[in-house]
């Protein structure tokens, strides 16, 4: 059994509906290294999941550079590739839209990743003070110039999509969501479908807590981001761990992995919904594959609104400093 086939976007280009994001071979959540990241690609690629996800930023150009690496050194075919740009980190962090700066990034990312041109580049945040419809017109030179197949919008409103879309049809946005962010549903999922754009859900078992075990905090290094994030300080993170203990019951009851039953949610929002679960080791990999054979239908999914119910987990998703450019439209 494979992943389920579907458009990225309408594009022509089909993708799994399980991808993968490469943000951690770029030593976010811990260390790593380039054998263990290129085992974790093979894992991968053995399952199917060939729609790769990184960023110029991610660990400063760390992870497309492995990507690259990898890339040239199994010539895997079908590999679909996504990269982001626009964030310039701090302090203080600034976004930057413009086209000089992204065409200098796009160039910059296609030389790490050893590539002519990428099947998906976003504007990684939206800089409010240039327009969408002037971000809009700059992926359309891109796409023009033979550099990028699609463009794509992440952390955006649905009127910012519904304004791009206009100038320009956005393949993809990438917007946080899973069992415990549900905002998307309040209008971003929805606008996507209708416009024939697929949504990238990143973060989908939820930084880590949607696993065999949860993330500990203790096992957070410094300088990990959700060391302060509200969902995981107290009494927030205790809170949370119960609720999702109750839902990791309830998967080992099925007899399916706790990150395959959140996955196998995130999936049954509609098909052009694409989790983008990310992972440093091919274990925590395989702990997803069972998400492709989970039925989710209606009684299914009752089940799981009545232990993880809509608004459910406590504590904001980003702290104060974290939300610089997220658009918030409810």
């Amino acid at each position: 059994m494979s992943f389920k086939q579907v458009e990225l976007g309408r594009t022509g280009i089909m993708v799994p509906q399980l991808a993968f994001g490469a943000m951690s071979f770029g030593g976010m959540f811990g260390p790593t290294d380039e054998e263990t990241s290129h085992a974790c690609l093979d894992a991968a690629i053995e399952a199917g999941i060939t729609f790769w996800d990184t960023a110029n930023i991610y660990g400063m150009g760390v992870s497309e550079t492995v990507l690259g690496h990898y890339l040239a050194a199994k010539k895997p075919e079908g590999i679909t590739i996504a990269t982001k740009a626009s964030i310039i980190p701090g302090p203080p962090r600034r976004i930057d839209n413009s086209y000089d700066y992204l065409r200098s990034e796009l160039e910059g990312s296609l030389e790490k990743l050893g590539l002519s041109s990428v099947e998906l580049f976003y504007a990684h945040r939206h800089d409010p003070e240039t327009p969408i419809e002037e971000v809009a017109e700059t992926m359309g030179r891109l796409i023009d110039e033979g550099l990028i197949k699609g463009y794509g919008l992440s952390e955006v409103a649905p009127y910012t999509l519904s304004r791009a879309h206009a100038v320009r049809p956005v393949t993809a946005v990438q917007n946080e969501y899973s069992l415990w962010t549900r905002l998307p549903e309040l209008g971003l999922i929805r606008s996507c479908a209708e416009l024939g754009v697929s949504f990238v859900a990143f973060s989908p078992v939820a930084r880590g807590m949607f696993g065999e075990t949860s993330v500990d905090r203790a096992d957070m290094r410094e300088g990990d981001f959700r060391l302060s994030n509200p969902r995981f300080t107290e009494p927030n993170y205790s809170h949370n761990l119960a609720k999702v203990e109750e839902f990791r019951q309830w998967a080992h009851g099925r007899g399916v992995s706790v990150a395959g039953a959140a996955l196998a949610w995130v999936m049954a929002q509609g098909d052009h919904v694409i989790p983008i679960p990310g992972t440093r080791t091919a274990a925590h990999l395989n702990e997803w594959l069972d998400a492709q054979k989970i039925e989710m239908d209606a009684a299914t999914l009752a089940e799981i609104e009545a232990i993880l119910p809509a608004g459910w987990a406590w504590g904001d998703r980003y702290g104060d400093k974290q939300m610089v450019a997220v658009e918030r439209y409810c």
